[in-house]
């Protein structure tokens, strides 16, 4: 039992960096120049464009990730991937932070 908050240690240091990394304004900045357009300027989205809101920045950083990749699914693939792969690991980051602390 005494191992137990050394293995949850590790397996959160991880993510808890990775977050700690985030710069907020680098994300807003990013975000309103390549995200806004169309979801929205709090990220609720428009038209068809789907709200990110509700999404934790891990799953908009993974999503981001497989845009970037060249990875195609849903209807929108071929709008985001030019947007995402202009984006570096940092960049995908700091805007997948920015959304998730949106109110």
């Amino acid at each position: 039992m005494r191992y137990v908050p050394i293995v949850v240690a590790m397996i959160l240091a991880p993510a808890l960096s990775w977050a700690a990394e985030a710069d907020i304004t680098a994300g807003e900045k990013l975000y309103k120049k390549t995200c806004r357009s169309c979801h929205g300027p709090t990220a609720k989205g428009l038209s068809s464009y789907p709200s990110l809101r509700d999404q934790s920045a891990e799953y908009l950083a993974d999503r981001l990730t497989r845009y970037r990749a060249g990875e195609k699914f849903g209807p929108n693939t071929p709008l985001m991937t030019p947007n995402a792969k202009k984006l570096s690991d940092e960049d995908i980051t700091n805007i997948s932070h920015f959304i998730t602390s949106l109110e």
